[in-house]
């Protein structure tokens, strides 16, 4: 069956950089869509980045634009999501979901990884 499984996620100071994984298995990844979103305390679950995996183009939310990357690990079937130049604001549980196309919403869904950035 379908499962993604998030890694990467700890504590990082601000400005510090991070990277999260996420491990899919139990459908083709060249097919589909990776998307990221994030749940911040109070706050409701907001899309990151998606990765339409079967055209490479990518998708940022603005407030991500020029400090995360998403990117295929073309050795395994795992999306990652490198992030630089972290900010308080950016401590959430982070999410990894699948789906048809990043512009159709994710249908499967990781259990998610805690990034906390904080001196």
């Amino acid at each position: 069956q379908v499962q993604l499984e998030e890694s990467g996620g700890g504590l990082v100071q601000p400005g510090g950089s991070l990277t999260l994984s996420c491990a899919t298995s139990g459908f083709t990844l060249d097919l589909y869509a990776i998307g990221w979103f994030r749940q911040g305390p109070g706050k409701e679950r907001e899309g990151v980045s998606c990765l339409n995996v079967f055209d490479g183009s990518t998708h940022y939310a603005d407030s991500v634009k020029g400090r995360f990357t998403i990117s295929r690990d073309n050795t395994k079937n795992t999306v990652h999501l490198q992030m630089n130049s972290l900010k308080p604001e950016d401590t959430a549980v982070y999410y990894c979901g699948s789906g048809n196309g990043c512009e159709y919403g994710m249908d499967y869904w990781g259990k998610g990884t805690l990034v906390t950035v904080s001196s």
